[in-house]
């Protein structure tokens, strides 16, 4: 017989709670997260301690990427402590590094350190892509200098897809990225975009896409997916929550 302590279930989040981690000077992941979550869920974030360095090459882009992989280790510790069910990655860019095969390595590490279900950016992204079916040809948009945008090509690339147009918007700071404008990002959709194009992705969890990505499907007619909503999404329903939330677009609606 199961003793009371044992059935007991965290007060707010009686279905499931969520670690992410995160870039510290990411301003765009928490709250967009803590609208797409159902009630019953609960996000627990811990930073990534980054300076808000200026990024001005692919050099400045790999050190920050340095500067990351210091401190992931240190966030994860700090977030387990609060004994969440399952472990998001709210960042993208470590996510895609080395491709597919690095993309793996990195799941596996962080599972083996946390303990726990990793979901990550970059395999969301495929697997969202593949619930829209023949998706072939994408147009990707990135906040990133050519190095970061290299290494997404190649995971895209390597589970089988084919990058036809991409643009990195090579963002001069962390923290610029969240001043990335709506009216910027539909542009740049715009611009990967032709009648060749299956689907387009969006790229780098400090862009604030997830409402552009959504009114996008609506003038483009085809799937448009911004990477934080596709990393909630996975995490969801890869914790058999399949609850159908509305305003973010088809994936969290339909799928």
């Amino acid at each position: 017989m199961q003793t009371q302590e044992m059935v007991r279930r965290d007060t707010l989040g009686y279905r499931k709670t969520f670690g992410v981690v995160a870039p510290s000077t990411n301003t765009s992941v928490q709250p967009e997260y803590d609208d797409f979550r159902p009630r019953g869920v609960t996000n627990h974030f811990a930073r990534i301690d980054i300076p808000n360095d200026p990024v001005h090459s692919d050099a400045d882009f790999d050190q920050l990427m340095k500067n990351i992989r210091g401190s992931l280790e240190e966030a994860i510790a700090r977030v387990i402590t609060c004994e969440p069910d399952a472990i998001i990655m709210g960042m993208s860019s470590e996510t895609f590094w080395d491709g597919l095969d690095g993309s793996k390595r990195l799941q596996e590490r962080i599972e083996k350190i946390s303990g726990r279900l990793v979901v990550m950016g970059s395999d969301a992204c495929q697997a969202a892509l593949r619930k829209y079916g023949d998706i072939k040809r994408l147009g990707i948009i990135t906040p990133y200098f050519p190095i970061g945008d290299n290494q997404v090509r190649k995971f895209f690339t390597d589970c089988g897809f084919e990058v036809a147009n991409l643009i990195g918007l090579k963002c001069t700071s962390p923290v610029n990225i969240a001043r990335v404008t709506p009216e910027e990002m539909r542009d740049a959709f715009n611009e990967v975009n032709d009648p060749s194009i299956d689907a387009l992705v969006q790229v780098g969890t400090n862009l604030a896409c997830a409402k552009v990505a959504a009114y996008g499907e609506f003038w483009l007619n085809k799937p448009v997916l911004a990477i934080n909503t596709a990393t909630y999404w996975y995490a969801l329903r890869t914790n058999g929550i399949m609850e159908k939330i509305d305003g973010f677009g088809s994936l969290l609606l339909d799928y």
